[in-house]
């Protein structure tokens, strides 16, 4: 059997933080590790993120909204390749293909009602427009990721357990390693003796954001200086921990959340009768729930398995000192540091992650984890829309 030669493949990204598209161009190996030859990112205009926010909720004309936010996803994601392209001296011809996850602005995996009598399925929404990202590149696109696991009674998220494993996971029968991503939402992959479990924990930097932009003016706490001038009130953490997501019988939770429940409207009813409190202590209250709840989460997942002695956080927390430190505090028997000491950048991963599903769908390898979705079994993931 011939060695396939190493392929260049674009993995984009916008996740629920809505600040714009991360993208990488990675070259990967017949081994299918990953090297990242560039990295660029394209902000969101004002416009694009309130209404992509605006689709996370019921609204009026969401159809005609939703195909707007994805002609625009499109654009600002053909600006990202462009860019990759220029700063890597490369030209489109040598791409194999672009993976392109949309923006998620609705996530309902677990079955709901039917019009007949059809068995209940899920679904999950990522705007997007991968037809016309593929007329304005030139370049393969694969998209559409999480259908295929929801089809087999998944819940098409987290994704990024298998990516995880390959790249972080050691080979160590005695050594487990997590990888946190704190985006938006967060989510934990633990990977032990090849064997990974892995499920969302809850907000990341969702909340932390939203209470940013209303107290200080600004799009999110910076290294989360705000955040550490405040105390943690003991009272309100146990209140927000008390979130049914936090507390389903474990053999029904759910592996994934969204901003379809933590959202600004969850955030104002979490905090009646905490309304006295500084602002500066909420913000330091919320930043004590994603760790702690990233905390607990893992400690289910742990259950068959070892506690981490290493956690990699990547993803925009993960360069929020006050939320790491709170994440070391909350895990004192693990070492807490950012996947660039194991390195990859940690504004890398997820975009990495995606060109790694793209290279797993052209090769036609399964690349979901059904310890972690609830699949029925492996399968490949996405859809191609040839340039």
């Amino acid at each position: 059997m011939h060695a396939i030669p190493p392929t260049l493949f674009i993995g984009l990204m916008s996740g629920t933080s809505l600040d714009g598209v991360d993208g990488v161009l990675c070259r990967i190996g017949d081994d299918g590790q990953p090297a990242v030859v560039a990295h660029a990112h394209e902000p969101f205009s004002a416009a694009v993120r309130a209404a992509a926010l605006q689709l996370n909720t019921p609204g009026h004309n969401e159809l005609h909204l939703s195909a707007q936010v994805g002609i625009a996803l499109a654009h600002d994601s053909a600006q990202v390749c462009a860019t990759l392209l220029h700063r890597s001296g490369l030209n489109a011809q040598q791409v194999c293909a672009v993976a392109s996850h949309g923006q998620t602005v609705r996530h309902a995996p677990q079955a709901t009602a039917t019009l007949d009598s059809a068995p209940s399925v899920g679904y999950s929404v990522q705007v997007n427009n991968p037809a016309l990202l593929a007329e304005l590149t030139g370049i393969d696109v694969i998209a559409d990721f999480r259908s295929r696991d929801i089809a087999a009674g998944g819940q098409g998220a987290p994704l990024v357990p298998a990516f995880h494993q390959h790249v972080f996971g050691s080979t160590d029968p005695e050594t487990c390693v997590a990888v946190l991503n704190v985006g938006g939402m967060a989510n934990v992959s633990l990977c032990s003796n090849h064997t990974v479990s892995g499920c969302d924990t809850g907000p990341g930097n969702v909340l932390l954001d939203i209470w940013a932009q209303r107290h200080i003016g600004r799009d999110f706490d910076q290294d989360g200086a705000w955040g550490a001038t405040g105390t943690v009130n003991l009272a309100l953490l146990a209140s927000l921990l008390r979130a049914p997501f936090f507390n389903t019988n474990q053999a029904t939770a759910p592996t994934s959340t969204g901003r379809d429940l933590f959202n600004a409207s969850w955030l104002q009813l979490a905090l009646v009768g905490f309304e006295q409190l500084a602002p500066e202590d909420v913000q330091a209250t919320l930043a004590a729930l994603t760790a702690q709840s990233a905390a607990h989460q893992m400690s289910h997942l742990a259950v068959n398995s070892a506690w981490p002695d290493t956690v990699l956080v990547c993803g925009g927390g993960a360069y929020n000192r006050h939320l790491m430190a709170q994440l070391q505090s909350t895990m004192p028997q693990s070492t807490v540091r950012r996947t660039d000491e194991a390195g990859m950048p940690a504004m890398q991963v997820e975009a990495c992650a995606f060109a790694w599903l793209a290279w797993c769908f052209v090769h036609r390898r399964t690349a979901n984890v059904v310890a972690a979705t609830g699949a029925r079994g492996p399968r490949v993931l996405g859809a191609l829309y040839p340039h």
